[in-house]
């Protein structure tokens, strides 16, 4: 027993995990044995809290916090979060992008049960090909995460966890629908094939029946939508050695643009992807252990945009080898090799540029080694070290350093920093830039090299189980960046910093707590100063980058959590426009943005859940305040100009929805 329950804590470092326990796999940084018990306990007891055992500051959303909204995808899920902001890539699309730490997802590494997933060609709609009923638990972590992984993460890390083939569900069904026509649905089935072989089958089908044009600028607020996606996953388990396995489709299409005009905008997206990880104890006991995880995944995008055209097939390769061997209690050797291969095949017409039948292959290898030391609960220290090598590119050392103290039993300090790379994605990181029709300055088949130090800390006053007080600041500093200048009208410029000045700083403070029995309150605020020098020589504020966020949430349960009250507000902070649109004007003739900045705007979003044995029922709505952006689309009337934009988006695009939906799951 001793020696499966070791393997169990080695593995899940790597994302395998065992029959009788499910422990937390995401291991941003490796969990001590000693806090399997509190995770697993906080992780039933609260929908969304900053986890203690973590070294790295991590932010969790359990399967309860899930719940908490219609939760139809990935991007839905962190409309309660100040750490993450959500918000569209485009007027035309129904691309959505995330920010942490005030810069832009694609710093933000996306990790499936520690594999690197959401890269690539069709990384601008992967938020929405991660369905919220398929997840068990979300886990964002600020700073520099472990080496293991990569060193494509310059913010932090998204880790995601999903159903295991392990749970007592043999069936979970989810439903639900929108008065706009959004039509979610979802099932799971994890089952028992043998003593020793597990699987959990993954459906989901999402659309919309009509679109709408809630601000009569003649453009559909939302395209018209149809996406299928479905995932087998499996185990295979002995005392000795766990294999995991599992494959992906998604099918998804969305169509947009103008209601009854010929400016149209048309995405076909085919994922697949296939992974495996083997993990094998070298010693009795499980001290030591060896894992090879691999990942292949084939996407294919066929895209038009008016007159721009972008298609484009990419095979991805991702292969890590892990050795792990803990000394003792206090001293642990983490070491391996990891790579990434991509094959990119693209043509592209728009913006004044035709590009036919460009192929690029990226390569990565990144040697690592990482050491941890513990002194019991009180003290961590966890030094990493990969050397990046980029062919073509040159050798990028990427060390990084973890801190975590705990004085006591309520307070954790920690700190952390460390250097991130990754290849620039000239069109996939700024996917919005076809849904306008200016000339576009800059080669789209260059893929420069992103560098940047990130680095700060998290202080945290826990109140026993009930809520905890938490202050962090953390700064990305980069010394080399793709970067966009749209200040013009009628042009986007590519370029890069050169040597110039480019941060982003942040500060955020959160406070959960309990007031009164089963009412449970967060209030968190975020405060940003992202800038970035520009070719006119300036360091400006990056714009349609909001200065603060604040979030409250609260949960109110009614008996033996029969009824379950969930109400989110957020106020949003103003962003700086680009400098041609402090000319727009609307239908009176009045500036849109006399100050050079967007308003501050409210959500609110509220559901209620009746459960029942094995079936809950819930409604709810969203943006409830009717928060839009009346003039998404600049140019509407004249969507072949050179000034027609439709990427210049800072809010919410549609006002108030609601939904209502079911929920049933079959124990074993």
């Amino acid at each position: 027993m001793k020696k499966i329950l070791l393997l169990t804590v080695i593995l899940s470092t790597w994302g395998i995990t065992s029959i009788a326990q499910q422990v937390d796999t995401t291991n941003i940084y490796k969990d001590r044995t000693d806090s399997l018990k509190a995770t697993v306990f906080t992780g039933r007891s609260r929908s969304n809290y900053l986890s203690k055992a973590k070294d790295l500051r991590t932010e969790v959303t359990s399967a309860a916090g899930l719940m908490k909204m219609a939760c139809c995808n990935l991007a839905e899920s962190f409309e309660n979060s100040a750490s993450v902001t959500v918000g569209y890539s485009d007027a035309t699309t129904g691309a959505r992008q995330i920010r942490l730490l005030g810069l832009s997802g694609a710093y933000t590494q996306m990790l499936d049960e520690n594999r690197p997933v959401m890269r690539g060609i069709t990384a601008p709609y992967g938020l929405s090909y991660t369905p919220g009923p398929w997840l068990e638990s979300i886990q964002v972590g600020k700073g520099s995460p472990s080496v293991v992984n990569g060193t494509e993460s310059i913010t932090g890390s998204i880790n995601l966890e999903h159903r295991k083939p392990t749970d007592g569900k043999p069936l979970f069904l989810n439903a639900s629908v929108m008065n706009d026509t959004k039509t979610d649905f979802n099932v799971a089935s994890s089952l028992q094939v043998s003593d020793n072989l597990y699987t959990v089958l993954m459906g989901h089908v999402d659309g919309n029946f009509k679109t709408y044009d809630m601000n009569g600028d003649g453009f559909a607020d939302e395209p018209a939508l149809f996406q299928v996606n479905a995932a087998n996953r499996w185990l295979w388990y002995t005392p000795a050695v766990q294999v995991r396995w599992g494959v992906r489709f998604i099918a998804d299409r969305r169509q947009g643009g103008q209601m009854s005009g010929p400016w149209k905008s048309d995405v076909n997206n085919n994922v697949a992807n296939a992974y495996f990880k083997i993990g094998h104890s070298l010693k009795d006991d499980g001290a030591s252990s060896i894992a090879l995880v691999g990942d292949y995944t084939l996407q294919k995008t066929g895209s038009s945009f008016g007159a721009n055209l972008f298609d484009a097939t990419e095979h991805s390769v991702f292969a890590n080898f892990i050795f792990r061997d803990q000394f003792s209690e206090s001293h642990d050797l983490t070491a391996g090799i990891n790579t990434t291969v991509d094959y990119v095949a693209e043509d592209i017409t728009g913006g004044g540029q035709v590009l036919k039948g460009n192929h690029q292959t990226l390569s990565q290898v990144a040697p690592y080694a990482e050491y941890t030391f513990r002194n019991g609960e009180t003290l961590s220290m966890i030094a990493g070290f990969s050397g990046t090598i980029l062919p073509g590119k040159g050798f990028y050392p990427a060390p990084r350093l973890t801190f975590k103290y705990q004085p006591s039993e309520s307070v954790v300090l920690r700190a952390n920093g460390g250097r991130g790379v990754r290849f620039s994605q000239p069109v996939a990181d700024n996917i919005g830039i076809l849904s306008t029709g200016k000339r576009i300055i800059g080669d789209l088949t260059d893929r420069p090299v992103e560098d940047a130090w990130t680095y700060g800390g998290n202080a945290t006053l826990y109140f026993g189980d009930s809520g905890y007080l938490s202050l962090d600041y953390f700064q990305s500093d980069f010394s080399s960046a793709l970067l966009l200048d749209r200040e013009a009208p009628d042009q986007i410029l590519f370029y890069s910093l050169d040597g110039h000045r480019a941060y982003s700083r942040n500060i955020q403070a959160d406070i959960s707590f309990e007031p009164l029995r089963k009412l449970t309150l967060t209030l968190t605020g975020r405060y940003t100063d992202a800038k970035a020098w520009q070719p006119s020589g300036a360091v400006r504020e990056l714009p349609l980058t909001s200065r603060y966020k604040a979030v409250l949430n609260a949960q109110y349960t009614i008996g033996a959590n029969r009824w379950i009250l969930d109400f989110t507000a957020s106020m949003n902070g103003s962003a700086r426009v680009y400098d041609f649109m402090r000319e727009l004007k609307d239908e009176d003739g009045h500036l849109l943005y006399p100050e050079g900045r967007t308003p501050s705007y409210p959500l609110i979003y509220a559901q209620v859940t009746r459960r029942f044995r094995g079936f809950d029922v819930y409604i709810g709505g969203e943006n409830l305040t009717g928060s839009m952006q009346m003039h998404p689309v600049i140019g509407a009337d004249n969507p072949f100009s050179d000034t027609f934009d439709a990427a210049s988006i800072w809010g919410p695009i549609m006002g108030a929805k609601f939904y209502a939906g079911f929920r049933m799951t079959i124990w074993k």
